[in-house]
Formats: structure tokens, C-alpha cells, sequence
């Protein structure tokens, strides 16, 4: 069989290993791994241009030392809190299309050439009653928002841009029909769209249902999957939980999933999160652990 890239996403290092010289040092000599994901918690790319020059030297500087491949950089956690590019405020979508554009920016100077996340959520209504759909408008509004990214993406050497469906109504795409018809509709962009599917989001019972699994993602996106978080998860929240947490995701039938239907060169990247206050070294070691349990289903 042929092995497929397995990394980690450097969510587990925010707060914590957040230069590159011992983010890398951690990836090569804790886990032994060789591939990675960054995250844009441990750099904001609307920080000041010469601390960006700085970093961006540091994270080519380090990876090369210590043999390790940025395989894309995605938006983290503190970016994802707010309502970006569906925000009801206008201007706040245009500052949030901004951020990714300097985000496409401080990728291509740190060598990166891939660039992703979620798009952005609507605001809740003051009923609490969560509709089935963003609204027409707000569709239309993020398709050429994204279309306009393509093209900024392609001016900074970006080769490829992902979104990342989530399990929330207020979201998009949240289902296999809209991911679909978002492919179809950014087609045309210079850079193209590609989908990261996340084992903890498809698999989001109380948004899904019991029977509904991965597998209807990959039958609709087939090779429009460009990448894959893998997490520790019980089905009834998005967990983001390591493997030496019991749950119900079994690594060699993600493995065999992605076999199936001829992705294995699209990569696997764990992704973890952890209490700020939990101790370093129980993390260090429940990490470890977890890219010992899932590094032979992929290999």
C-alpha cells in the first residue's frame, strides 16, 4: 500500500513552543515527524512588516536545519473566534478578507504555499432558531470574496487554498450539497479551492445524525480533498481530543477511507487542543503517544 503523509498541526504548541526554533526541535525530536501544518495562532500576519521579515527567516531557517515540511498554513483558533467573512457588518468582512490576504503574504515569505481554514460564521438570531442556510445575499457576497482571494493568493505565489467545513448552521459549508456547490462556483479562481475535511466535523451526530459519516464527503468531494485533520472524538462535540483519549475514531479506517478513494497522496495531520493551564510535560508526552498510535495506520 501506499503510505500516506502523515503530520501534526501546530495547534498544540499555542502558548507554548511558539518559535520556530523549538516548535521544530519538538516535531523532529519528540514526535518524529517530518510534515506539519501551521497554524497562524503562533504568528499574526497583521503584526508589524519587520517582525514578520524576522519570523518568516526564522520558520525557513528552522524547518530547513531540522528537515521539516510546511505542507499549509491555517487560520488557528483566535482568527476562527470571530465571524469573519460573514460577519453582518460589512467592513468587518472587508478587514477579515484583508487578514487573508496578509496571511497569503507572510506564507509565501515564510515558504508556504498552501493557506486555509473556515470562511467565517453568520450572527445568531435573537430567537435562538438556527436556519438551514446562510442567506442568498450573504452566499453570493462570500463566493466573490473568495474569488477575489484566488487572485491575491496567485499574486503571492499561493498554489493552493482550502476551506474547512464545519459542523454549525451558521457556517458554510456545513453540508456535502453546499461544499459541492462552493466548488462549482469558485472554479474559475486563479488559485484553486480545495476542501480540508475534519474527522470531528463530519461526524457531528447532533448536526448529522447516527448514520450520516465521512464517507458521504468524500463520495461528493472526491479529489476536491485536498487535506485531513485527524482527532480523537465521541461523535456528540468537536473533541479535538488526542488518541490516548477514548473515543470512537478508529485511525485504520480513516486510513483505509482515504485508500479507497484514491487520496492517499493528500496528507493527515493531527489536530489537537489543550487547556491553557494543563502542564507542558503531559503534553509533550500525550502527543508523543498519539503520533505513535496513528503513524502505522498511515504508513
Amino acid at each position: 500500500m501506499t503510505a500516506i503523509p502523515f503530520g501534526v498541526n501546530l495547534s498544540f504548541c499555542v502558548k507554548r513552543w511558539v518559535t520556530p526554533a523549538l516548535w521544530t526541535r519538538v516535531v523532529r525530536e519528540r514526535l518524529d515527524l517530518d510534515l506539519v501544518q501551521f497554524s497562524f495562532d503562533l504568528v499574526d500576519p497583521t503584526w508589524p512588516d519587520d517582525v514578520l521579515t524576522d519570523l518568516a527567516a526564522d520558520i525557513r531557517k528552522h524547518t530547513q536545519e531540522q528537515g521539516i515540511t510546511i505542507h499549509s498554513a491555517f487560520i488557528g483558533l483566535a482568527h476562527y473566534t470571530f465571524n469573519q467573512m460573514l460577519h453582518p457588518e460589512p467592513r468587518v468582512r472587508d478587514l477579515a478578507e484583508d487578514w487573508l490576504r496578509r496571511a497569503y503574504r507572510f506564507a509565501a515569505m515564510a515558504g508556504i504555499t498552501r493557506v486555509g481554514g473556515p470562511l467565517g460564521a453568520v450572527a445568531s438570531r435573537l430567537n435562538g432558531h438556527e436556519p438551514d442556510s446562510i442567506s442568498e445575499a450573504d452566499y453570493t457576497d462570500l463566493v466573490a470574496r473568495m474569488l477575489r482571494l484566488g487572485e491575491a493568493a496567485s499574486a503571492e505565489g499561493i498554489t493552493e487554498l482550502f476551506v474547512e467545513p464545519t459542523p454549525l448552521r451558521r457556517e458554510w459549508p456545513w453540508t456535502t450539497t453546499q461544499a459541492a456547490l462552493m466548488a462549482h462556483d469558485v472554479a474559475l479562481s486563479p488559485v484553486p479551492w480545495y476542501f480540508c475535511l475534519d474527522w470531528g466535523h463530519g461526524t457531528f451526530e447532533p448536526l448529522y445524525g447516527r448514520y450520516r459519516r465521512m464517507e458521504d464527503w468524500y463520495d461528493t468531494l472526491g479529489d476536491r480533498v485536498g487535506a485531513v485533520h485527524i482527532q480523537q472524538t465521541d461523535f456528540q462535540y468537536d473533541r479535538h481530543w488526542d488518541f490516548t483519549e477514548s473515543g470512537r475514531i478508529d485511525p485504520r479506517e480513516v486510513a483505509t477511507l482515504q485508500r479507497k478513494h484514491g487520496l492517499e497522496d493528500r496528507p493527515v495531520f493531527l489536530e489537537v487542543f489543550y487547556p491553557f493551564e494543563r502542564d507542558d510535560a503531559s503534553i509533550l508526552d500525550a502527543v508523543s503517544r498519539s503520533v505513535a498510535i496513528l503513524k502505522p495506520a498511515f504508513a
